[in-house]
Order: structure tokens, then sequence, then C-alpha cells
């Protein structure tokens, strides 16, 4: 038996190679990309490691910051409570002028609707309710008196509550509670 080869002659030295058929040398070409990769990623890391140096930087100026503005913000609190107290205290003034010439018109209001034999011991005032309590000789004068009330134009829902006579005493007296809206 006779063999032709017509192969051209190989020329296969021991062991692997690494280069192609074209002459290139594949273990240079993956050094070089394992030398670019490494100088790629140490690019990296710097770039990194500048940016966390800076950060911190930011960070360091920005408590320093906030511990300059801490004392500033107090300094405002502060005079922000003071003046909500003055503004308190002037509302409270101001309410109270406001109010002061009420109890002076009730006491004339009252005075022109009192008859001549009746007195009043007790005025109570919350809100807009009066509560007057008093003695007179005669149911007639107590009488008059819610008359007057309703008729002044400055009371409205007058209302009797309690009206008690005492025969046992001489002169019997009669004590009465009435209640009312004063209206300025």
């Amino acid at each position: 038996m006779i063999r032709i080869n017509l192969a051209p002659p190989s020329t296969k030295k021991a062991g692997p190679s690494f280069s192609s058929e074209s002459g290139i040398n594949l273990g240079m070409v993956f050094g070089v990309l394992l030398v670019t990769l490494i100088a790629m990623l140490g690019g990296y890391w710097r770039t990194v490691s500048s940016e966390i140096s800076r950060l911190n930087n930011d960070i360091t100026r920005a408590e320093a910051e906030k511990t300059r503005l801490a004392t500033v913000i107090a300094v405002g609190q502060r005079y922000k409570r003071e003046k909500e107290e003055l503004e308190n205290r002037v509302n409270a003034i101001e309410r109270i002028a406001r109010d002061q010439a009420r109890p002076v018109y009730l006491m004339d209001a009252m005075a022109d609707v009192l008859p001549p034999d009746l007195w009043l011991s007790r005025i109570e005032e919350k809100g807009q309710q009066l509560r007057l309590a008093g003695t007179t000789y005669s149911a007639l004068a107590l009488s008059d008196f819610m008359t007057n009330l309703k008729g002044s134009g400055k009371f409205k829902d007058v209302d009797i509550v309690v009206s008690r006579q005492d025969i046992a005493k001489s002169p019997s007296l009669v004590t009465f509670e009435v209640t009312c809206k004063f209206e300025i």
C-alpha cells in the first residue's frame, strides 16, 4: 500500500503554541489586553478615590456649616418665641381695652332699668349671658324690673329663674334670680 500525502509539510513544535497562522502571537495580545485592563481599573480606582476624598471634604465643610448655623437658628427661634409672647401680650391688652367699656355700659344700663325699691346683690356674666340676683319688697317691683329690662332694648331673652317670698319675716322680702343677654 502506498500512501500519498498531498498536504503541505507541517511544522509542528512540541507543546502548545499561542500563535495563529498569520504570525500574531496571541500571548502578547492577551498580555497587552491584561495590562490595558489593569491600567483602566487603576484609573477608575483613582477617579473613585478622588471622588470619595472630595465628598468627605464636602461632608466636613457641611458639618462645620451646620454647627455654625445651629447657633444662628437658636437665636432666630428665641426671637420668634419672644415675638409670639409679645404678640400675645399685645392681644391681651387690646382685648382688655376693648372689653373694658362693656362693664361701664352694663352698669349704666342697669341704673336706667332698676326700680327704686329693688336691690341687686349679684351680677354674673358668662359670655353674653347675665345672671342677676337680688331682693325687693314686692313682686310688683320685680315685675317692673323685668319689664324695664325687656323694654330697654339692651337686654334680650329676659327670664326669671327663681322668685321666693319669705312671709315669715317682716317686711316680707322677695328674693329673685333673673337671666338675660346683654347686647351693646
